[in-house]
């Protein structure tokens, strides 16, 4: 189970120092950053007595010790204890920043309610006590009050207010010509419009703090900025940017003689690169993961010979170091690291970062169990994990500890055991609602149950899970920027073994009417999850209420086939009321994805046709035939499919149906949707065709990628011009980003039409279209049609890719796609699935507009 860190202000986490203290040597961790405030003068408490400003003095400088510990509870009673001294001699300014500071230790505890008090208290007594007119360490601690309330609102899912207060933070920033905070700000206003869906916006707002970052001289505070730019590029999935910018952040320390800073570079560079590992494998690319995998123990071996590291930070490294070995199965090197990693982390003191990292060591510990590591001795470790964030009053940190150690004890077969500390755990995390690890404890509770076969409380179980999950849609990614590296590991499993057991029919006792409705319903939230997964963002809100859709098309079937480990389960939607139905096809994941998986590497190939009927008869057999006759009984004459998995990568008019020697589309007309959750439909009528063609033609070299010739392209896009009355023409140099943004927004286009390469995949960064002189990102296509419905609401009815392809090797390259269509805003779009003949593609696109523009094909269109 993925050990989650917490995160606040992204990468910045700011304790503002008072009297003019400020630490030699900040930690910098993987995920906060303790930043330097400008210093508060000595004068401001000029007047008072001597005796009482060391005391106080005192008090903020252990605090901030036992807060850059991580032992947070300590922190706040001293806080707590300097506020009422600061309030007792009227020192308002230094009142301002002691709670201030204690926002964040109670940001830190999961204590929201404490922590929204304490920064409202801290901006109103600034508000309404000006010390003077000009005074900048006012303006200062202002401005890191409101950055402080920024990431706590951002915690939260209030991303609108998150922004805004940045927003005002960063104007006083720029008046107090802050060059270093101000580029901690951006950052942090870039992730809050990336949440938002603003990519261009974000991706500007990253470009010029990266550029003003590299203007400045040499110094660890660029360093430093670079650092914290390269882990935010990480989170966003920008990870080549993310590589390019952690390689500056180490020269720049090497050559400032910064070594905390340059071994902060290495270990984050050695993150970068083990994200890749995960990016590569989506795309079925092996040996690029092993050589990212290569690089990533390079850079963690390297910031581990940094002799004068800080120690948490030489752990941390081989913590990372350790895990990676052991995914690469290298345990004999694994087995060297481990004295030392058990050496370190012994010396730590008490504090969360220590309990932390005995969870973090107890995990990779547990998967090697079967190499002569005794699982007595990582219980014991989690234990003592347990006793250390007990002691702390971490209730966080004790939730993580105990429901480790009830993961392990379920690995051993110890259930009863498991089952008890997973509900100490619950309990824990419960009771300050951090709904985040919950919902793994949940599940967890959910696993062990089903084991010891009681289906009814572990799907219960899972229930739960699936629910806390969808509370947390729109902060999952900005709580632990990492889930999107391991979705498939840590959420996606969640909602499958859900359905299982909703669908496990003999074994549910209490099986009810509406299983049937919930199964449907969580493999929805499970595509709108991998969609918002997709691009580190929520989508789109649910707005369509599925039976009013198909009570009102009474000819319309909707099919949900649901990939299970050992079968495939089909739903069916059909009019009538409670018409909803399952059949079951047993077929083990495995074959049917390995079917899928040929007959896609069939289809371009005119030769294999034979082999194509022959996959696509199977699928057809199991998908279609187990519901033939209910589809017959109806008249059903479309269907719609929310497809799973790898067969998102297939059409599914190209089914076969053998006793009647017809494919599906010959049959019924054929609509995919990434699902009725996100996209309401309706129908294309009473539109006038007026069509913006664009396409490249000619060969290009663009970002190190050839794209070759596409003869017919000029043919396509006249043959479309003569079989519509109103279109707008861009043709290579002509197609631009820019042009093609200024087209889209000065003109109501009902139909966008691409004849471009371009690619999909389940990588957002290798999505794009080909224009004249870039690439365009999935990202940007998002921001260049959604700034044309700010300026022009009419929809587009039709987005048309004609040259595109799917990315090869990935199995979940159709999400591109499905990523496209929904992002775009189109109410529908067609697309090739691979690379196909150029003069077919015109003839078939000519034929389109012939009977689009005639009214003789119909279409089932969807927002």
């Amino acid at each position: 189970m993925k050990f989650f860190k917490y995160l606040l202000l992204s990468l910045f986490t700011v304790f503002l120092c008072v009297l003019g203290s400020v630490f030699a040597n900040d930690h910098i961790s993987l995920t906060t950053a303790f930043a330097k405030s400008k210093i508060i003068s000595d004068t401001v408490l000029a007047t008072k007595p001597v005796v009482n400003q060391a005391q106080i003095f005192s008090l903020v400088q252990q605090s901030q010790a036992l807060y850059g510990g991580g032992q947070f509870v300590e922190a706040v009673q001293l806080l707590k204890k300097a506020v009422d001294e600061f309030k007792a001699t009227n020192d308002v300014l230094n009142e301002v920043i002691a709670l201030t500071n204690l926002s964040l230790a109670y940001q830190q505890l999961g204590r929201w309610v404490e922590a929204n008090e304490a920064i409202a208290q801290s901006i109103k007594l600034l508000q309404t006590f000006k010390l003077s007119d000009s005074s900048q360490e006012q303006s200062q601690v202002f401005a890191q009050a409101l950055d402080v309330r920024g990431g706590l609102e951002l915690a939260q899912g209030q991303t609108e207010s998150a922004l805004s207060t940045w927003q005002e933070a960063a104007k006083i920033y720029q008046n107090l010509d802050d060059i270093s905070a101000l580029a901690r700000n951006r950052i942090n206003q870039a992730q809050a419009m990336q949440a938002l869906g603003n990519y261009l916006q974000a991706d500007k707002t990253l470009t010029s703090v990266r550029e003003n970052l590299q203007k400045q001289p040499d110094s660890p505070v660029k360093a430093t900025g670079l650092y914290s730019l390269g882990n935010v590029l990480r989170s966003l999935g920008y990870l080549n940017d993310s590589h390019k910018t952690l390689e500056e952040s180490y020269s720049v320390a090497k050559r400032a003689g910064d070594v905390l800073a340059q071994s902060n570079a290495l270990l984050s560079l050695g993150n970068t690169a083990r994200a890749q590992i995960y990016a590569q494998l989506s795309l079925g690319d092996s040996s690029s993961a092993k050589a990212y995998a290569k690089t990533a123990i390079q850079y963690y071996q390297q910031a581990v010979q940094i002799v004068s590291a800080t120690p948490t930070v030489r752990l941390q490294s081989q913590l990372n170091l350790l895990r990676l070995l052991i995914e690469q199965q290298e345990v004999s090197t694994a087995k060297a690291l481990l004295p030392s990693i058990q050496s370190g982390i012994d010396n730590l003191p008490p504090s969360r970062t220590a309990v932390n990292y005995r969870i973090n060591f107890a995990q990779s510990l547990s998967k090697m169990t079967q190499s002569s590591v005794e699982p007595k001795n990582v219980a014991k470790m989690l234990a003592q994990a347990v006793q250390v964030a007990k002691s702390l009053k971490d209730q966080r940190t004790e939730s993580y500890a105990l429901g480790t150690l009830g993961e392990l004890y379920e690995q051993t077969g110890q259930l009863a055991d498991a089952r008890g500390l997973t509900q100490q755990a619950l309990v824990e995390a419960e009771s300050i609602d951090a709904q985040d690890i919950a919902y793994q404890w949940h599940w967890q509770m959910g696993r062990i149950l089903q084991k010891q076969s009681d289906i009814p409380a572990a799907t219960d179980a899972y229930s739960r899970a699936y629910n806390a999950l969808k509370s947390l849609r729109n902060d999952l990614v900005a709580i632990n920027p990492d889930v999107q590296f391991s979705f498939r590991e840590s959420i996606e499993p969640v909602y499958r073994q859900y359905v299982d057991l909703l669908l496990q029919l003999p074994e549910n006792t209490v099986q009810k009417p509406d299983n049937l409705v919930q199964a449907r319903q969580v493999i929805e939230s499970l595509q709108l999850a991998e969609l918002d997964n997709f691009f580190r963002s929520p989508c789109l809100l649910p707005r369509v209420d599925l039976d009013k859709l198909v009570e009102k098309e009474k000819s319309t079937a909707v099919i949900y086939p649901i990939i299970l480990d050992n079968r495939l389960e089909i739903i069916t939607r059909l009019p009538g009321q409670d018409t909803i139905s399952r059949q079951t096809a047993k077929v083990p994941k495995g074959v049917l994805e390995k079917t899928v998986e040929q007959l896609q590497k069939d289809l371009p190939v005119a030769s294999r046709e034979p082999d194509v009927k022959q996959r696509s008869q199977q699928l057809y057999d199991w998908l279609i035939r187990p519901i033939e006759s209910d589809l017959a009984n109806k008249g059903i004459t479309s269907l719609v499919f929310v497809l799973d998995g790898s067969l998102r990568n297939i059409p599914m008019a190209i089914l076969y149906d053998q006793q009647q020697q017809k494919y599906l589309i010959e049959k019924y007309a054929i609509s995919l949707m990434p699902g009725l959750q996100l996209l309401a439909p309706k129908p294309l009528q009473n539109v006038r065709l007026n069509v913006l063609i664009a396409g490249v033609e000619q060969e290009r070299v663009i970002e190190g990628k050839s794209f070759p010739e596409l003869l017919n392209v000029t043919q396509e896009l006249k043959q479309v011009q003569s079989e519509v009355k109103s279109s707008k023409q861009l043709l290579n140099q002509q197609f631009t980003k820019a042009n093609l943004q200024k087209q889209i927004q000065s003109t109501p286009f009902s139909v966008v039409h691409l004849a471009t390469h371009g690619q999909f995949s389940s990588d957002i960064e290798q999505t794009y279209i080909l224009t004249w002189d870039s690439l365009l990102k999935v990202r940007e296509l998002d921001s260049l049609l959604r700034a044309r419905g700010e300026s022009r609401p009419e929809t587009i009815e039709l987005l048309v890719l004609s040259a595109c392809k799917t990315a090869t090797g990935d199995k979940r390259a159709a999400l591109g796609l499905a990523g496209v269509a929904v992002r775009a805003g189109a109410r529908s779009t067609l697309a090739t699935l691979w690379t196909i003949d150029d003069e077919s593609t015109t003839d078939f696109m000519s034929e389109l507009y012939r009977q689009l523009d005639a009214r003789l094909l119909t279409l089932a269109i969807f927002r």
